[in-house]
């Protein structure tokens, strides 16, 4: 059977190697040219647990993972119990036989088609690790859906050459015997053959790979931060490339830490960023003020997690934005970014730099542990269109003006700032209230001229962000309006639901924060009937929202479980509507 999109998914345990596994297998993908997303989902556990690694592959552009599968592998019985109710009729599973028997693999369902696949048995016969099991399973699955196997024999060089040729002639040999044992025992029949399209290799990136991306090239030459997932790998790759880009990059000893190091690299002049995830941004809050009053740019990549407290460290929700538009204590400016998917990543951050430098504020890009962590596959993304804007920056002592003055007041409120060191350029950055040179005041009638400078910023920092984006038919019958990652599994359910003539649009927010009453205000007299779809509790974006138009939203389809939206289940709250 010719397929346009095919789901999969790697189940088993920690330490089977089902991370590993379900991103070589989406590499494979992206290099033949198709269209990739994936999601992996582990517990919080140093060892042990249930893992998965869900893909998606599409000849045609594909935003997120769905509900039904079409094969699912077990490295484990623990797998086809827990996830055979999402195969679709006529599905495929395959195990190892010496998991289970095929009595115990069809139990619940026979309408799946079950092919025991000797895992073990293959990787004991060419006498290498039983870890290697994986490796068999992943020709298995190429087989089943009729892709060449070249192209994986490939990524399994580029995957583990520096564990030398043995390791990947272990790993090729184990595929290709799981590969050959699936074409005989189909007889070259298979039930699933994609597509051809062009082969192109596309790059497969993740938000926090995005992000990185971004900063690099915005010109970013500081970035710290205290491993907490799922912003973690925003660390190792500046850690991978500092010496290549002259990047200082520090893993520091607490949260703390992070936000005092990077406003002082901020202060000195360089472009400074910290990644943290919920809880970390909780202990910053106090440094996040001190940027504020300092009027210190700050670039700060947040990816949310569930909480309260340690809540699901490895799991995600949209839970804190109201708590990011309201961060610490005071009044203040800052701009907060929400990303959709990685390209968006990677053009808001080199955008946040900018803002930043221009406005001389906090900018905090909004991220959670699904965006963060799952692949799309994209062609190269277009680097011309980040372009650096230090703003007011004096680089050069002979650009200082006399009697320099740090806060100066002035229409816009934006002061020029200087490099730390020139001469002529002297000043307090004082996180008290203080006059134009830095100095501690707490009168009233500066108190009251420096709040106003600082915000009056606004009036031209609205004209530099973007309203929110409507996907899909203008005129529809129903507006989903939500922010963040939701957006792809909303725009895959558009796919279905327009199919069937429901005319869904979406109205999707890059910029939660300042909020653009008026093009909100436009959009909502010319929609019908209006959803606002989120990956949290309590409509955190419906009350945004009523707090700045006095407009109340009461259909709404939120999600909280700790996972991401599918599209089935969009298209499911949007159909009771």
């Amino acid at each position: 059977m010719k397929a346009e999109n095919i789901s999969i998914k790697i189940g088993g345990e920690a330490g089977q190697g089902i991370k590993i596994s379900g991103f070589m297998l989406s590499k494979v993908f992206a290099k033949k040219g198709y269209f990739v997303t994936d999601s992996n989902e582990y517990p919080s556990l140093i060892q042990g647990g249930h893992n998965t690694y869900t893909i998606n592959v599409s000849t045609s552009h594909v935003h997120s993972i769905s509900k039904n599968l079409n094969v699912l592998t077990a490295l484990d019985k623990k797998t086809i119990d827990q996830h055979r109710e999402e195969v679709s009729y006529g599905g495929f599973v395959l195990y190892d036989d010496q998991d289970c028997t095929p009595e115990q693999a069809k139990e619940h369902r026979k309408d799946l088609n079950y092919i025991a696949v000797p895992l073990a048995r293959i990787i004991k016969e060419i006498k290498a690790p039983l870890l290697m099991r994986n490796s068999v399973a992943l020709g298995a699955i190429l087989a089943l859906i009729d892709v060449p196997f070249d192209m994986l024999g490939t990524v399994i060089k580029e995957t583990f050459f520096k564990k030398g040729d043995e390791a990947v002639n272990f790993n090729t040999r184990a595929a290709d015997m799981g590969y050959k044992y699936i074409k005989e025992k189909l007889n070259s029949s298979v039930p699933y053959s994609l597509e051809i399209v062009k082969q192109k290799n596309k790059m497969l990136v993740t938000g926090n790979d995005a992000v990185f991306a971004g900063a690099v090239r915005s010109g970013c030459k500081f970035f710290a931060s205290y491993p907490r997932t799922p912003a973690s790998s925003i660390l190792h790759s500046f850690a991978s490339v500092g010496n290549d880009y002259n990047i200082v990059t520090k893993q520091a000893e607490s949260e703390l830490a992070v936000i005092n190091m990077a406003i002082g690299a901020s202060f000195a002049g360089a472009r400074a960023m910290l990644a943290t995830s919920s809880s970390g941004f909780s202990l910053m809050n106090e440094g996040l003020s001190a940027a504020a009053m300092t009027e210190t740019p700050l670039v700060m990549a947040v990816s949310q997690k569930p909480g309260p407290a340690s809540g699901m460290p490895t799991c995600t929700e949209q839970g804190d934005m109201l708590f990011a538009v309201n961060a610490s204590h005071g009044e203040f400016l800052r701009v907060v970014v929400a990303p959709g998917d990685p390209r968006e990543c990677f053009y808001l951050t080199g955008k946040a730099f900018n803002l930043a430098d221009k406005y001389q504020i906090p900018v905090i890009i909004l991220l959670d542990k699904y965006l963060s962590e799952n692949h799309h596959a994209y062609d190269k993304f277009d680097v011309s269109m980040i372009k650096v804007n230090r703003g007011r920056l004096v680089s050069k002592a002979y650009d200082v003006k006399k009697d320099y003055k740090r806060y100066k007041k002035n229409e816009d409120g934006i002061s020029h700032r200087v490099i730390s060191g020139l001469k002529g350029g002297e000043h307090i950055a004082n996180t008290d209230e203080h006059d134009e040179y830095g100095f501690s005041c707490d009168n009233a009638n500066n108190r009251k001229e420096m709040m106003d400078k600082r915000f009056n910023k606004v009036k031209a920092l609205v004209r530099d962000i973007t309203p929110p984006k409507i996907y899909g038919p203008p005129e529809a019958e129903v507006t989903c309006w939500s922010w963040g990652s939701s957006k792809g599994p909303i725009m895959e359910a558009m796919k279905t639901l327009n199919r069937e003539q429901k005319k869904v649009n979406l109205v999707h927010f890059n910029y939660l924060y300042p909020f653009l009453i008026d093009p909100v205000m436009k959009i909502i007299k010319k929609s019908n009937k209006n959803v606002i779809v989120e990956n949290n509790k309590t409509c955190q974006l419906g009350k945004l929202m009523m707090m700045n138009t006095g407009l109340k939203f009461t259909s709404r389809i939120l999600k909280y479980s700790g996972r991401q939206f599918l599209p089935e289940e969009i298209v499911s709250g949007i159909e009771q509507l």
